[in-house]
């Protein structure tokens, strides 16, 4: 082994190392790694930055654009809602729901389609009295079903793809992928309707959860009118660094304001609402001239009014949030809304809102305007689970341009009279020059820390392979699996690559795997397309644990699911894709 082989294997398992424990956001651990390879030599500035260039990436920031433009269209809430039916049998609602979601995730980015229906499938649980949690999980796997189904269903086929094209391959077609996706899906569809089913619990969502606990961190207090705090900002009254206790709303004469601004002055009769560990209630008490209102019914519609409205958002992978309270990223101010209460791992967090570390997943209850939604729905923060009362495109007109140019699209790819970038390309353009959707627009839906995290992804994958660590890794699997032949490495490969997805990130997982695959299909004399097939399916079925995808992490709180659930739901839905794909693959590219 030589020192440049064993520095960037090195480089590499520290990144792993980063990754897993979530030390920083993915984007910028994987950045750095690239950096350190850059700045060490190991890497050339012009192969550090081939992945910026990159044409997966580059159609991946195209189609981000073209995915915003139809999601905002608002025709697809009602294709799904429709489909779902009355809901007599939970069961044929399930395969209902799950069918029409996965075709459209074939065609666009799984994220926002769960986001969108999140909120449209738990209102029509509720008004069916159905638990959401026998819904949400399915509705995350369907999209990862329909992921897998085309070039475009996901960032991460495209990045194979890319790299593909790199290597003088020709690259994917439109629907290679659904050789083996397509049976993959529907027995996963089969499987969520039968056993899946009977493993998903009956859980209270984060909504419920926080509704019926909501007396025991919600409290009042009045101002006396005679209270030495009348005329004192809530800073000076000492209200704005209690111990356990988040000021979250001031009501004056019917009046709400929710955020309370630290400047805002007191007033006779205010009523103030708080949020927090009621054991330290002692600490209002302890106030003079403010009065606890004991015995109250304090409800959390109680919190809302025409100005004022309760959020759910969930704490996304890429949040700048992560490992800080809402003290120190100063949320009130950045954000102008309040958090009430934190939602972890089926529970609420009792302590100080304002000094919760938070994670990614947690989910929040927000009291903010009601311009709040329009103005942080694309925010990479967090992922809002309530419906844009204004949508950005209202013409029909427009809504049809935008069905219409992605239909064109695929049909240009499909049938090979564009090439993928070419075609996405052009659909982009067509959006901008119909105004459908404006320039502004268009660089709101691009998220540009997962095209970091790619483009960066790809120069690690570059040292990999041009080092040689690539071949050596290559080697020891050839060598592991000589007894079991090229199936024994495709499951190796496959398992890898799945294990990457689960505690890492599917994209830095596809882009790790694919040179030490490439050098596998060298070292065996078999297509590498094999290889490659299984990666893009391996990265992208991430069924066992909510962190590995982010379809998984947007529905974990407000499904009220537990870590164990994704586990024991997933694991077996894990080992049947793996048994289907690899023998697919097997008889389609290999015997």
């Amino acid at each position: 082994m030589t020192f440049e082989i064993g520095f960037v294997l090195f480089v590499v398992v520290a990144m792993l190392i980063c990754l897993i424990k979530e030390i920083a956001r993915p984007d910028f651990i994987v950045f750095c790694a690239l950096a350190v390879l850059l700045l060490t030599g190991i890497l050339s500035p012009a192969d550090a930055l081939r992945g910026f260039s990159n044409e997966g990436m580059l159609t991946v920031a195209l189609l981000f654009i073209v995915a915003g433009a139809v999601k905002q269209s608002g025709m697809l809430n009602h294709v799904v809602t429709k489909s779902m039916g009355t809901g007599k049998s939970p069961k044929m609602s399930l395969v209902q729901m799950m069918v029409p979601v996965s075709t459209l995730s074939a065609f666009l980015n799984n994220t926002p389609i769960v986001v969108m229906f999140t909120p449209v499938i738990r209102k029509w649980c509720k008004e069916r009295n159905i638990s959401p949690s026998k819904f949400l999980i399915p509705l995350s796997y369907a999209t990862i079903f329909g992921g897998t189904l085309t070039l475009i269903g996901t960032s991460t086929n495209l990045v194979i793809h890319g790299f593909m094209l790199e290597n003088g391959m020709s690259g994917f077609s439109m629907f290679q992928l659904a050789i083996v996706s397509l049976p993959a899906g529907l027995l996963g569809i089969l499987y969520m309707i039968t056993i899946g089913y009977k493993l998903l619990p009956e859980r209270k969502t984060s909504e419920e959860a926080f509704d019926e606990s909501s007396r025991e961190y919600l409290s009042e207090a009045l101002i006396e009118v005679d209270s030495p705090l009348i005329g004192r900002t809530i800073e000076e009254a000492g209200l704005r660094n209690l111990q356990g206790l988040y000021l979250i709303e001031v009501i004056r004469n019917g009046d709400r304001t929710a955020p309370v601004a630290s400047f805002l002055k007191l007033k006779a009769n205010d009523k103030l609402i708080f949020t927090g560990m009621l054991s330290t209630i002692v600490e209002l008490q302890n106030i003079k001239g403010l009065r606890v209102e004991t015995g109250t019914n304090l409800k959390l519609e109680n919190l809302q009014n025409g100005s004022a409205a309760l959020v759910e958002a969930v704490v996304s992978h890429q949040s700048t949030l992560i490992q800080q309270t809402a003290k120190e990223s100063r949320f009130r101010s950045k954000y102008d809304a309040g958090i009430v209460a934190v939602h972890r791992n089926d529970e609420r967090i009792n302590s100080k809102v304002g000094e919760i570390k938070l994670k990614a997943g947690d989910t929040l209850l927000l009291l903010a305007n009601k311009d709040f939604i329009n103005r942080w729905s694309n925010t990479r923060d967090f992922y809002l689970l309530s419906q844009i009362e204004d949508p950005e495109i209202v013409s029909p007109k427009k809504s049809i341009i935008a069905i219409v140019t992605l239909v064109m699209m695929i049909l240009l790819a499909s049938f090979n009279i564009l090439p993928m970038f070419k075609a996405a390309l052009l659909a982009v353009i067509t959006l901008l020059v119909t105004k459908t959707i404006s320039f502004e627009g268009a660089r709101k839906y691009i998220q540009f820390d997962i095209l970091l995290l790619i483009a960066c992804a790809i120069g690690i994958g570059i040292a990999l392979e041009q080092t040689g660590a690539a071949a050596l890794i290559a080697n020891h699997f050839v060598q592991i699996t000589k007894g079991a032949g090229v199936i024994g490495a495709i499951i190796v490969v496959y398992f890898l690559t799945t294990l990457f997805t689960e505690i890492i990130t599917n994209n830095a997982a596809a882009v790790l795997m694919f040179p030490i695959s490439l050098a596998i299909a060298n070292q065996l004399s078999v297509d590498p397309m094999a290889f490659f097939v299984t990666i893009a399916i391996a990265a992208s079925a991430s069924f066992a644990t909510p962190i590995g995808y982010q379809a998984n992490l947007i529905v974990y709180g407000p499904g009220g699911y537990r870590f164990s659930d994704y586990l024991k739901i997933g694991i077996p839905l894990n080992i049947l894709y793996m048994i289907v794909t690899v023998i697919i693959v097997y008889f389609v590219w290999i015997f």
